[in-house]
């Protein structure tokens, strides 16, 4: 079996300080690629900052003999995007790869929900991966490039978090996007919806009993999600548009598609209550349009 190897690549990996980017970066550098590690050093929620947690990696990556840089800007602001950008142009003079995985996490009900709590979540992980996605694409489009968006399991539902899942939904619709983009460019581009024991999985458990927070963590470690997004960034990479789930060794597909449903020329709200079985029934369902054809759909 021939290694899926990065030698003479650069990637791009954000939120690379902890957990699962720490294991990403760690990762694609023993497997040869030259890694821009970009961490700001927040908190969970997004406060703070540290220069700490990047310049770690790139001190791990350096002494197991790889090449690494960390640059602590934030990729939620045009600036922050373009300087972890050109950093990796500085330093390597190319992109083959990007890895958006920078992200936060808060708790609130709906009722508790701040347009403040809202934003920052949206600025972070949607916006903050079109950004860097963004100053990267050129250059993506010279090397025939790869990208790698971070969703999540949350968007199917889960109480108290709605700001952090429906940013993660965002970034679901941004991957569908740009996967169609990419056809012209030579891009693909997907993401991994990631399930593993974090500081993010315990931000909000602190009543786990330690024993239980450690089998999770030797069930679902950080660093077990590397290879399927060192997949999805190598050039060996054959899907775009797609999201795949991954956490304790199970690799999944995350699909979109719709029901049959009905097919009545003057529909009433008595219709819908009668036959509600019928439009809800999943047999027979069609999968959504893939990227190979999408450009030639109509909204």
């Amino acid at each position: 079996m021939n290694e899926m190897r990065f030698d003479g690549k650069v990637v791009i990996v954000t939120g690379a300080g902890q957990g699962i980017g720490r294991g990403h970066a760690l990762f694609l550098a023993a497997r040869g690629a030259s890694v821009v590690v970009n961490d700001a050093g927040v908190d969970p929620d997004g406060s703070g900052m540290s220069a700490g947690p990047a310049a770690s990696v790139v001190a791990e990556i350096d002494d197991a003999g790889g090449k690494a840089i960390a640059v602590t800007a934030s990729v939620a602001t045009e600036d922050g995007a373009a300087e972890i950008v050109s950093a990796a142009l500085d330093s390597y003079g190319r992109i083959d790869a990007v890895i958006n995985n920078a992200g936060i996490f808060s708790s609130h009900t709906i009722e508790e929900l701040t347009a403040e709590t809202f934003n920052r979540a949206h600025d972070v992980h949607v916006l903050g991966s079109a950004l860097v996605t963004r100053n990267a694409w050129p250059h993506l489009s010279k090397s025939g490039g790869r990208i790698v968006n971070t969703m999540s399991a949350s968007i199917f539902g889960m109480p108290t978090h709605s700001s952090y899942i429906t940013a993660k939904a965002g970034v679901f619709g941004l991957t569908r996007a740009l996967a169609v983009e990419g056809r012209m460019a030579g891009i693909k581009v997907n993401c991994i919806a990631p399930a593993a024991a974090t500081r993010l999985m315990f931000v909000e458990r602190k009543e786990i009993p330690a024993e239980m927070a450690e089998h999770y963590k030797q069930l679902m470690p950080p660093e077990a999600i590397a290879p399927v997004a060192a997949y999805l960034a190598h050039a060996d990479c054959a899907i775009s548009g797609e999201c795949l789930a991954v956490g304790g060794g199970r690799v999944t597909r995350y699909i979109l598609g719709e029901t049959p449903g009905i097919v009545r020329p003057a529909l009433t709200p008595e219709i819908i209550r009668d036959e509600l079985e019928a439009i809800m029934d999943t047999e027979g369902f069609n999968l959504w349009p893939d990227t190979a054809t999408l450009e030639q759909a109509t909204v």
